[in-house]
């Protein structure tokens, strides 16, 4: 096994990882996995082989859907939080002065 090889199957675990906890409500296990992820981006990049190597640019290719899936869960998860925020500052707007403005 390559050295970049063992990157890449580090940051398929990472994103795997990442995928599985934004399903939850564990907010440290998503910035956990988050950090992970972007260690073991930070280690593709840093080898530079997988720009000349065909066979690592098919095996980045083939993690192009685990990236596009967490990147579709971050989106709907942030969009849910502020829907959320919204709610609870109408609802707060008529109890009590909000603390920080919009």
């Amino acid at each position: 096994m390559t050295q970049g090889s063992a990157a890449l199957d580090d940051l398929f675990d990472a994103f795997e990882d990442l995928r599985d906890v934004l399903d939850g409500v564990d907010a440290p296990a998503i910035e956990r996995a988050s950090e992970r992820v972007g260690r073991a981006a930070a280690a593709v990049r840093s080898l530079g082989a997988w720009h000349s190597d065909p066979q690592l640019i098919a095996r980045l290719n083939t993690l192009l859907p685990l990236i596009d899936s967490a990147r579709m869960r971050v989106n709907l998860l942030a969009d849910h939080a502020s829907q959320r925020l919204s709610l609870l500052a109408a609802h707060g707007a008529t109890q009590a002065p909000l603390t920080y403005g919009r």
